[in-house]
């Protein structure tokens, strides 16, 4: 009786997934309607590559790490890891790596497909210092034997994203690093002293790049060039006052004309705000909270050390970008091109998030009864 309630997935948590995955399918396919037509000739046009590429591989990837033990990630963390740095290095070779005019060499190209390896790399990077932190448990106290080790290996990716460069994916790497190495029990000092020297570095690399430099003064005035550097910001807002708290009604924006770039990508928040109003976009953030309290609690109960890391990674990852992306449409945090899980047009984006989320289930049938 016991092991049968061992073996019982967390409904609760995949149905969360369900809802969040459903409605972004909805709203993709209102938000994309006006730029797929404009651009293809086609309405359809990113919703049918968001099922075809993202939902349809992300769907047998589910399955299968629902399926497949988490132990095995224990087994091939450095494989993976290898694997989705060599990703990260192949955007630098000519003719392989592509910018697609976005100023970052985030993309591969290959027969005709386009994918982006920093995807791979979020994940990787989890299951790697699940896997590290699990080995180093009992030096991580120790900073030039444990969290310094730890610190440099997980560092690697961040490097080659710096180098793209893409500062949205770098700020996702940098919340996972920290907060594993935070859950894995570093000392306080050590995370204080990490935490200053991602700020500075953060504060260095805007400083060095105008684009970036002029996103943070838009950031905390966007009322100024609201027609150049402040388009982007001001073009959300009037999405997402427009909406006010009942919307204009699915399918009924006015700023996806041509006006907010990106409503099929970065922007497609401030898109759900404008057609179904406050009380969507606010429940939004209400099932993202209700999945991040539901993936601790799992953390809580996970079988073992490993499992709890696995799961705590990939909750802060869904979490952090989730927040990163909605935050820049109500201008708290600067635009960093950050999708929004489930719910942006990225077939790649999509399918590693939903493989994440399969190995949230797995976990979920051998976790601890209370």
């Amino acid at each position: 009786m016991v092991r049968r309630q061992d073996r019982k997935a967390d409904y609760v948590l995949l149905t969360y997934f369900l809802i969040l995955l459903a409605f972004g399918l909805v709203m993709l396919t209102s938000a994309s309607s006006a730029v797929g037509f404009e651009k293809f000739g086609d309405r359809f046009y990113y919703i049918k590559r968001q099922l075809l590429y993202g939902v349809l591989p992300g769907i047998i990837l589910f399955y299968f790490f629902a399926k497949m033990n988490y132990l095995v990630w224990k087994k091939i963390s450095l494989p993976f890891f290898i694997f989705s740095l060599l990703l990260l290095i192949l955007v630098f070779i000519p003719g392989v790596g592509d910018d697609f005019d976005t100023g970052s060499q985030s993309w591969i190209k290959l027969w005709g497909q386009s994918f982006q390896p920093a995807e791979f790399a979020k994940l990787g990077l989890i299951v790697f210092l699940a896997w590290l932190l699990v080995d180093k448990r009992e030096k991580l106290g120790n900073f030039k034997k444990g969290f310094l080790v730890v610190l440099g290996f997980g560092a690697v990716p961040l490097v080659l994203v710096v180098l793209q460069p893409d500062i949205g994916t770098l700020s996702i790497l940098f919340a996972i690093l920290f907060a594993m190495l935070f859950l894995g029990g570093a000392k306080l000092q050590h995370l204080a002293a990490l935490a200053g020297t991602g700020i500075v570095a953060f504060a260095l690399m805007i400083a060095v790049a105008p684009y970036r430099a002029a996103r943070f003064a838009t950031l905390l005035h966007p009322e100024l060039d609201p027609q150049g550097v402040g388009y982007h910001i001001n073009q959300a807002f009037l999405a997402i006052g427009s909406g006010g708290f009942f919307g204009r009604g699915l399918g009924h924006s006015l700023q996806k004309f041509q006006y907010l770039p990106e409503v099929h990508a970065d922007s497609i928040y401030a898109v759900i705000a404008e057609e179904m109003g406050f009380l969507f976009a606010f429940g939004l953030v209400i099932l993202l909270i209700l999945i991040a309290s539901r993936g601790l609690m799992l953390a809580k109960q996970a079988p073992d050390y490993f499992s709890r890391l696995l799961v705590g990674g990939i909750i802060i990852w869904i979490v952090t970008q989730s927040f990163l992306n909605i935050g820049a449409m109500v201008g708290v945090l600067p635009l960093t091109g950050v999708p929004l899980p489930f719910i942006s047009h990225g077939g790649t984006a999509l399918m590693i998030v939903m493989a994440g989320a399969g190995i949230l289930i797995n976990i979920s049938k051998h976790a601890r009864q209370t």
